[in-house]
């Protein structure tokens, strides 16, 4: 029997290309990437990046002083697009405010809290600065418990961090915590803000490239960090919605390099299989995949073994890192909300910065956007270590 669908009540994102759904719509259609040569702090690498503009000057005050760090400035400034605070507190007055789950997926938190206490820490004990607060800033736990409280709810609250697949395997998280009667409704989400771990630390595995990365290219040379934030509110279907709707999810892990995916794809094909077995639909029925797509060398090849073995190379896909960059622990859920976009406007968006497709790879990569009515789309995400996540979303006829 497939799963019980559910509902994507209302949704927003934010990221390089701008603040709510809106700025992401335009720069898809205009074709218009929203990354940048590398301008983040103090930071001197030959890389581009994907970052939101103004957090610097945004700081939390009041009650929230005590969250005050990039990542949760970056998800108060989600949280308060598209409406989407409004539409959760109606929600609450409806359901309870314990009877709404909070799951949100992060990679490196508030890490960048860290980093700047670590730079103003004694030159000669080593102490750190006495306003730096682990818990409410660095710890994986914070942005979950800032959300919560931001929208004061009171119910189930969890982080995942499972490094790029962490908000796509926040809505399996929630979907089981739903069936199993521990909430109503979930606020579903994903933070990643840049930080100069993530840029370091990529540019040393000689991942980061110098150029806007290209998803499929003969010529890829690695991927580009950015940061994002995107919340949904997800509800059980109703028989006539017309909302964009979870059909089916899978998950795996591949278990094969602490870093690098299976390079046959087989935990991806897996997770891509999963999701069709529980929406109880087959291959042909999907009309566009959204894929990981981080234009690295490795991953690109693997995942489009993965695409083959599942689907074949007729079934379109694209990658829209290149207009956001990879936000990491926020990719699940803006490409989630980019698939959104696409089923509810007809639209299939090229491979941005991609000019000539590699030929040892043969999945159907779209590199211009078109228009085309879609029913059935595919999110991928697939993290370090081979934790990989596929989401299935679908649309009802109006």
């Amino acid at each position: 029997m497939a799963m019980k669908p559910l509902a994507v009540t209302a949704y927003t994102m934010s990221n390089a290309l701008g603040r709510g759904v809106a700025a992401s719509l335009a720069a898809l259609r205009r074709g218009e990437s929203g990354l940048r040569p590398c301008d983040f702090e103090d930071a001197t690498l030959a890389t581009w990046i994907g970052r939101v503009v103004g957090l610097e000057d945004e700081a939390l005050s009041g009650e929230f002083a005590p969250f005050d760090c990039r990542n949760n400035r970056l998800a108060r400034l989600g949280l308060e697009q598209d409406g989407f605070g409004v539409t959760v507190r109606t929600a609450r007055q409806r359901y309870g405010a314990d009877r709404i789950g909070v799951f949100i997926g992060t990679s490196t938190s508030g890490i960048g809290a860290t980093e700047h206490a670590y730079h103003q820490r004694d030159p000669d004990s080593g102490q750190l600065p006495g306003h730096f607060d682990y818990q409410h800033t660095h710890n994986l736990f914070s942005v979950a418990d800032f959300t919560r409280r931001w929208l004061e709810l009171s119910g189930v609250a969890l982080a995942v961090s499972t490094a790029c697949s962490s908000s796509a395997k926040a809505f399996a998280s929630a979907y089981r915590h739903m069936c199993m009667g521990f909430c109503d409704a979930a606020v579903v989400g994903g933070v990643d803000s840049l930080c100069l771990t993530t840029l370091y630390g990529f540019n040393a595995l000689e991942l980061a490239s110098a150029h806007p990365c290209r998803p499929w290219d003969a010529d890829r040379d690695g991927l580009n960090v950015g940061e994002a934030a995107g919340f949904a509110l997800l509800e059980w279907a109703e028989a006539d919605d017309t909302r964009p709707l979870l059909l089916g999810y899978g998950e795996s892990s591949d278990a094969y390099h602490m870093t690098a995916a299976h390079p046959e794809g087989a935990g991806a094909a897996q997770a891509m299989a999963q999701a069709l077995a529980r929406a109880e639909l087959r291959p042909q029925q999907v009309d566009y995949i959204n894929l990981h797509g981080t234009a690295t060398s490795s991953n690109d090849a693997a995942e489009d073994r993965a695409v083959l073995r599942v689907f074949g190379p007729e079934t379109p896909c694209s990658s829209t890192k290149g207009w956001t960059g990879h936000t990491l622990g926020a990719a699940g859920i803006t490409e989630a909300a980019f698939v959104w976009l696409c089923l509810e406007h007809g639209l299939i968006p090229g491979t941005l910065n991609t000019r000539c497709i590699d030929p040892q790879l043969g999945a159907g990569v779209v590199l211009e956007s078109r228009e085309q009515a879609l029913h059935v789309a595919l999110s991928n995400s697939f993290g370090f270590g081979g934790t990989n996540c596929s989401l299935l979303f679908g649309r009802r006829a109006m």
